[in-house]
């Protein structure tokens, strides 16, 4: 009997153990739970925190920037990629803390039963939180009361676009959040002191990410009929976009310098070769008017003077001119021509008249006095050669005034499309 009992002791001592081992184990997740049910046993999610105190709720905001892209002059607006991330403290959610736990960590579904605040971005236009494979949001909850949470949306945002120095500009773009519903009495937003964060692999086609500027935006509302005004958070962020004008030197601004070359064409051919000139000229103005036009297919049509305008208004004013000119010399060889041929037959019939053809020394004189108009010709000559001349340089002073403006001019940031 004794053996017995010592054997069914011995036996029993290996499961007490086991069993005790695993409780031990299993107790952190039990305490988890105890203490969820603990928290939300007796909280609304409906009430802020501080309600019945006599401060507002501090939410301090992050923004961890993923992408930038989109951005469309013609739409005035930008689309971006964010990790916006909130923190703030509700006391009703302190707990003691437990080993080898930092923080709770809540499901999706148990953020439904946390309160958040009212956060919306003022300057959106369209925006969505990514829902793959599940809704892309998380919350820690640590055990002073202080809430992280971190939600991923793709927004896109208006930006009113100053033009004025296009495509030698730079944009500035925000992003702008502010409370629904909740006034300064009960919410606050400020920005964390680490504001922004941005992914390594982040870069934008045409522009390079100059200065980053947060403030405070608060604004007042009229809060009822009687007129009353009310008080709303708000925080700023703006980007500076820089623009990489590389694309258009390439696309835009060396070939339509090349055009207005090819117009100068013209100036060394042949006073006479008129189908040659006629079709240059034509040629550069058709292309001058083609380019000009899808330079400016994706701009908006705004009310003021843009600087690629400008660019292409001079360079169809280069090419327009030089077909002015072939009009200008073609008509002075024309009539040179015509009287050159009516002065000779004058003066061969004068000649005739008078007796005097086995005089070759009158006759001369006579010739030179009688063709006053063959300098005709010659203009068209001097035209062309003082053209040769006048249309580079004029050309060149254009593009360092130009290049000079563009370059060092800054518009005044009110000056808004």
């Amino acid at each position: 009997m004794l053996t017995l009992l010592l054997s069914c002791f011995m036996v029993a001592a290996p499961v007490s153990r086991a069993e005790q081992f695993r409780r031990n184990t299993s107790n952190p997740s039990g305490s988890r739970q105890q203490v969820l049910d603990e928290l939300f046993k007796n909280y609304d999610p409906r009430i802020p925190p501080n309600f019945e105190e006599d401060f507002p709720v501090s939410v301090f905001v992050q923004l961890h920037i993923t992408n930038i892209d989109g951005i469309s002059e013609s739409n005035m607006e930008f689309s971006i990629g964010t990790f916006l991330r909130q923190t703030w403290n509700d006391s009703r959610l302190s707990y003691n803390a437990l080993p080898n736990l930092k923080a709770l960590e809540l499901d999706t579904r148990m953020m439904e039963k946390v309160w958040v605040p009212d956060l919306f971005i003022v300057n959106e236009k369209e925006a969505s939180v990514h829902m793959v494979t599940v809704p892309n949001r998380l919350m820690h909850v640590f055990p002073s009361g202080k809430v992280h949470y971190s939600v991923r949306i793709t927004a896109t945002l208006k930006c009113s676009m100053n033009l004025r120095k296009y495509p030698l500009d730079h944009q500035f773009c925000y992003i702008m959040m502010e409370s629904y519903g909740y006034s300064t009495d009960n919410l606050v937003f400020e920005w964390n002191p680490i504001p922004l964060e941005i992914d390594r692999s982040l870069s934008l086609a045409q522009f390079d990410l100059g200065e980053i500027e947060t403030r405070r935006c608060d604004k007042s509302y009229i809060g009822d009929t009687d007129g009353n005004i009310v008080n709303y958070t708000c925080i700023l962020m703006q980007f500076e976009l820089i623009r990489n004008f590389g694309y258009y030197i390439t696309q835009i601004y060396i070939p339509s310098i090349l055009i207005v070359i090819l117009s100068w064409v013209s100036f060394w051919l042949d006073i006479d070769a008129v189908p040659a000139r006629i079709s240059l000229g034509l040629l550069t103005v058709l292309t001058m008017t083609t380019q000009s036009a899808g330079a400016r297919s994706s701009l908006p049509k705004v009310s003021y003077i843009k600087g690629i305008d400008v660019w292409m208004a001079v360079c169809m004013v280069f090419v327009f001119i030089a077909l002015i000119e072939f009009a200008f010399v073609n008509v002075n060889t024309r009539v040179g021509k015509r009287r050159d041929t009516k002065t000779k037959k004058e003066t061969t019939s004068l000649v005739k008249k008078d007796g005097e053809l086995k005089n070759d020394t009158p006759n001369d004189g006579r010739l030179n006095r009688w063709n006053v108009f063959v300098s005709s010709r010659n203009n068209a000559r001097i035209m062309d050669r003082f053209s040769r001349v006048a249309f580079p340089v004029a050309f060149i002073v254009f593009n360092i005034v130009y290049w000079s403006v563009y370059t060092f001019w800054q518009p005044s940031k009110s000056d808004v499309a």
